[in-house]
Order: C-alpha cells, then structure tokens, then sequence
C-alpha cells in the first residue's frame, strides 16, 4: 500500500486553487465534451429506458455503427447503465477502449465499481486518474472515500482529506458526509464530531443525513449517551434518525429504552420494524420479536426479506414451530417468491423446530442454492441423526459444482459424529485439509475429539489433542470429559477437568465437571469441597431452561420452576407420567444428581428438570396424538432421556427434544439416537 499513499503526497497535487464557484477559475478542457447532437441525445435516451445487460448491448452495438463510439456522454452513460446493472466487467471493457480518459469517465466508473462493492478496484482507478493528471472533482471524492470508508483504510482517508482541502471541496455537502461517514467507519469520533461542528449548513433542516451518519457513528461504538444527545439537538428528524438510535439502543442491549423510542416516533416504516425484530432476537427475546413481527402485520405493514429472515431465525431458536408456518402460510398468500435468502431461512426454521422433512421439501422448492442453503440442510440431516442423508446430500452439493467450505465439514462431521462412523469422520477431516486446503478451525476438532470419544476410543482422542498444531480450548477437553464420564474412564476424565479448570477457573462447567468425576465414584467430600469453592468465588452453575409452543403461544420453563401460571397441574401431571413409567420399569437415574442426599431427594432434583416441566405441561395442554416439541439450552440428561421414551409408549405420543447437541425423536419407547448421544 506503500505507492498508493506516495500518490497522496502534497507534492503530487497541482498549485492550491479556489473553491469551485470560484470566478478566478477557468473551465477545465475536457476531450469529448458533451455536445448538443440530437443523435447522441437518443441514444442516451436508449440507454436510460434500456431494462437488461443485453438490450445495453444490442444499443452498444448500434452506437458503433453510427460511429458515436467517440462521444465522452454516451459512454460515460454506457459505463454508469452497465454498473447499475452488476455488469461490471463490460464498465470497465468500455472504459478502457475509450480514449483519451476524461473526469466523466472515471467519475462513473468508480462510482459503479465503489456501488458493486469492489472498493479496492475503486482505488486503483483512482490512482489511474491521478497517474494520468485527469483532476478529481466533487463528484470523484464522495465515492472514492466509500471505498476508502468500508477498507477502514485510515491514512488513504486522511490523505484524501488533505487533497479535498487543498482543492477547495471540503464545504460540499456530500463530501463533507462521506469525509465524516469514513471517520466514523474507522472509528475516529473525534475527527468525525470536529467536521460536523466545522459544518455551517448543520443546523439547516435539509442537512439530516450529516446528523444520521454521527449518530450511527457514536451508536457504533457503543456511546449512547452522546447519540442520544446529538438526536435530541437535531434541527429536524427523520425515520432514518429514529432507527439509527433505535438501533444503537438494541445494539447496546437497551431493549426497553428501544421499545420507549420505537413506540414514540412518529412513522414507523418497514426497517423500523424490521430493526425491532432483529434486534430483539439477537437479544435473546425470541418471543418479543415474534409479538412485534405478527403485531407488524395486524397493522397492514408489509414485510421484506430481511424481516422475514429474522422472523424465522427468531422461531428457529425456541422452537416455535406454529410461528413458523403462520410466516409460511403468509408468504405464500401474499406472493413472495421462495428465493435464495427466504428458502434458507424456511430450512433452517423447519430444521430446527423437528421437522425435518418439511425442511427437505422447502429446500427442494427452493431454486436458488448457495452454499449457505446446503450448508443449513446437510446440517439438518446431521443433527437429526440422518447420517446417510446428509452425505449424500454433501455429494450432491458437489455434483453441482458448489465446492464444499469449512462450514458444510462441520455439518458432514457432525453427522459422523452423531452416527458412530468414526473412519468415515476421519477421512472427511483428512479431505478438508488435503483436497480443499482448508485449514481446520477449533470447532473441527472438537468434532474430531467428540467423534473418538463417543466411540470409546479415548487414548486415540488423547494423542488427537496432543497432536493439534493449536492449543486446545475449553470446548475441546469438554469433549474429552463426557466421553470419559459416558464410558467411566474416571482417571482421564480428572486429567480433563484439571485442564478445564486451567483454562477457564471462573467457568462454571469447569467445577461442574470436576463434581461429576468425584460424584461418579462416590467421592462426595470432594464434591462437597468444589461446591463450596464454587459459592466461595461467586460462581454459579447455567440454569437449564426449555421451551414449548403449545396454541400458537411459546412457554418457558426453568430447573425447579414453580412460577408458571399451571405449576399445580404441571407437578401432579408429572407425577403421575413418573408412577406410570415405574410401572413399565422405570428407574430414576439418580447418578446424574451430583449431591450426597439421600436417594428419594436425588429422585426429587430429578424430577424439577425443565424438559420434564415443558413434557407435563405439553401433555396437559394439546390434543391427544398431537407431536411434542421441546426445545432445551443444555444437552439432556441420562435420566430425562430414559423418562421421555417411557412417556412416548404411554401417550402414544411422538416427543421431539432439541437439546444443544442434536434432535431426539422419542416413538413407542425408543430414540431415534439409539441411545448414542
């Protein structure tokens, strides 16, 4: 980047010059400038009404063989029309047949290039132009500091500076934005707020926008409450300043501040909304947003792809499988068309709300599929417990020439993983490296880790850990441990602890999982000695919480929870499911309670388990026959996992339970994990 910078020096700008409007200035020649020829005129009116790259091209070739190839304004337009039209290639075949290169050449032509986000192209002409003394104007600057902008490229954006003021353009309107709108996307509030407070229009009414970009700026960095102040002193506000501050209020986890400011502003239109369901799912409030989406409908506002995918994804993540097909059911009565970004979403929301063939169905309905789309369904399969689906769905993306990313191996490995096929696992991983040159990230092995555990192949996932050419992380010797614990292997499961809590001595999990080796072998007086130590240093465990749709309506519950409206029924019901389970056999597994009490108060914390709550609940609440779904933020225990297959003989019920490693499908008394989980 050295000789870009050296392309900004003082030295290389021509002597210091007046302001444009400026009467001491004397036009500058250009070659080919625009004429009055009536011929040139239709053929730009040809260009304008032109609606695809090929009637451009068809016009491109008349303009040839009327030989106005030579017209700086026809193709000046050629270059714009082409640019708007994603046809960058053919901008940039036209530009360079055209000689000699003029303003109005390289004005178009890095505004398209700036427009189809290839910023560094952008620059590059930039340079051309300075190489070729063609003198930038008003109308250069304002997208050559976009690009400059969205590099982050902070000392290109300060020599710009230095040249916009040496050349007397620093108090036009849209320079002045873009020079403030580069300092705030580099996070230079303070050159940012100087310019602003330099501006003399700042106070005019029409000068919304300088404000909108200072506002995103301090929102951007998290300071609100200089946001809030620069909204509050604006002359006149708009939408866009309403859900910039919004935003910044979400981003910063306010959502009750962003609700007060959503339900005062004045006219809410379609981002508004949009950016109150995303930001309060990204927020973790999945039903808030859902409440906000569904109220958007009721008042007659149309939805676009963004508020639809977000919707979605708020569904996806409780479960919410009846929202989902209410968003479903909307679209396909309001025309939307089932595109790249919307069939996605729909896969990834059937997906994950159990329903897996639904999901298969969306995505074949879906013509458009990017990596993404194929990424979402292979994982579908994957987390469903369909290994055989997933790989062959990982060779049908191949057949259609999409080349596999580090995010559809992590699909391909999780499907290994849940399925046993520990060789298959292996070779995948092996692929990744030798045949794509992906290199593997902290995610990979920690697949690679799980997938030798769960088979019992421990020693082999040992030497797996020590061979890493990265340090292993918490994640990795978490793997380790349950795999220990599921297959008693207490002397290496302390070897993992030990280093869980070198790494992260603060983390819950890591004393969770010290408890569990010592409350596997009995050692309660150790166990007793790390709860102690855990409330000595102020450490809590993760609470286990579930989620359940039942009419439309999502409920949660947390471990222990007696706070819901239906506590009373919810616990008797429970009961009752437990007394019919033990008749079948049912035996509390109370070795996935870590405390020395005596075994009737194990078989009591057992029973507060939040998915146990949600199936009660589910049971008491939905017609008989109806499919159970649970959604859960822990990975299920031992002896809630025996509980729901007894429940699904008794209820003749099918009982789907998403907990955070994979999908259980419980039927007549069994899992569709087969115990391997």
């Amino acid at each position: 980047m050295k000789s870009l910078y050296a392309l900004f020096k003082p030295t290389a700008s021509p002597a210091k010059t007046t302001v444009a409007t400026s009467s001491s200035r004397k036009p500058t020649s250009v070659p080919n400038a625009p004429s009055q020829d009536p011929s040139e005129k239709h053929f730009i009116s040809l260009i304008h009404s032109s609606k695809t790259t090929l009637q451009l091209h068809q016009i491109h070739a008349q303009i040839l063989l009327h030989d106005l190839s030579s017209s700086s304004l026809i193709t000046t337009q050629l270059i714009s029309s082409s640019s708007l039209r994603k046809s960058v290639g053919y901008s940039l075949a036209v530009f360079n047949h055209y000689h000699p290169k003029n303003s109005f050449l390289f004005n178009a032509l890095i505004r398209g290039l700036t427009s189809n986000s290839l910023f560094e192209n952008a620059i590059s002409h930039f340079i051309l132009m300075l190489r070729l003394d063609v003198r930038p104007d008003q109308l250069t600057f304002p997208f050559i500091l976009k690009s400059v902008a969205c590099l982050c490229l902070e000392g290109l954006g300060r020599a710009l500076h230095g040249m916009i003021l040496k050349r007397g353009f620093e108090f036009d309107s849209f320079v002045r934005i873009a020079m403030v709108d580069l300092y705030v996307k580099v996070e230079e509030l303070g050159f940012a707020l100087k310019l602003f407070d330099e501006s003399p229009q700042r106070f005019n009414t029409d000068k919304t926008l300088l404000w909108n970009v200072l506002i995103n700026g301090y929102c951007k960095v998290g300071d609100m409450s200089k946001a809030a102040e620069l909204f509050q002193a604006m002359p006149q506000r708009n939408t866009a300043s309403w859900n910039s501050l919004i935003n910044g209020f979400l981003r910063s986890g306010d959502l009750e501040k962003a609700r007060e400011l959503f339900d005062r502003m004045p006219g809410k239109n379609v981002i508004s909304w949009s950016t109150m369901v995303n930001g309060f799912s990204q927020n973790g409030d999945h039903e808030k947003a859902l409440s906000l989406f569904f109220k958007m409908l009721e008042e007659s506002v149309k939805p676009n792809d963004f508020t639809i995918v977000s919707a979605l994804s708020a569904c996806a993540k409780i479960g919410a499988l009846e929202a989902g097909l209410r968003i479903h059911r909307y679209l396909k009565d309001n025309g939307f068309r089932l595109n790249r970004v919307i069939g996605t979403a729909m896969v990834d929301l059937y997906a994950k709300c159990g329903n897996i063939e639904s999901a298969n169905e969306v995505f074949r309905e879906t013509k458009e599929k990017d990596i993404l789309t194929w990424s979402v369904m292979i994982w579908g399969w994957a987390i469903h417990g369909h290994s055989e689906e997933a790989i062959k769905y990982f060779k049908q993306m191949m057949y259609a020439g999409i080349r596999p990313d580090e995010v559809v191996f992590l699909a391909i490995l999780t499907a290994c993983t849940h399925a046993g096929k520990v060789n298959l696992g292996l070779n995948f991983f092996n692929s990744m490296k030798l045949d794509y040159s992906i290199e593997p990230t902290m995610k990979h092995y920690a697949l690679i880790v799980d997938l030798l555990g769960r088979a019992g192949w421990l020693n082999q996932a040992l030497r797996f850990i020590e061979s890493m050419p990265i340090t292993p992380d918490f994640v990795i010797w978490g793997a380790l441990f349950c795999a220990c614990r599921a297959h008693k292997n207490i002397k290496l499961a302390e070897l993992a602890s030990q280093k869980l809590l070198e790494l992260e001595p603060k983390h819950p999990g890591s004393y969770v999982f010290l408890s569990n080796v010592y409350a596997a072998v009995g050692r309660w007086e150790d166990v007793e000695r790390v709860r102690i130590l855990m409330q000595n240093k102020g450490i809590e465990k993760d609470p286990g919480w579930s989620f359940i749709e039942v009419e439309g309506q999502v409920h949660s519950f947390v471990a222990g929870d007696y706070f819901h409206r239906d506590a009373k029924d919810i616990y008797l019901k429970l009961e009752e499911i437990v007394a019919g389970a033990r008749e079948q056999g049912y035996m509390p597994g109370t070795e996935w309670v870590l405390h020395n009490i005596e075994e009737e108060e194990k078989e009591d914390a057992l029973g507060s388990h939040s998915e146990k709550l949600a199936l009660a609940f589910g049971l008491l609440r939905t017609s008989p026959g109806m499919t159970i779904r649970i959604v859960k933020n822990l990975r299920v225990c031992g002896d809630c996992h025996s509980l729901m297959k007894y429940a699904s003989k008794m209820s003749q019920r099918e009982i789907v339970l998403r907990d955070i490693k994979r999908f259980h499908h419980f039927k007549g008394g069994i899992c569709s994990c087969g115990d391997y989980w």
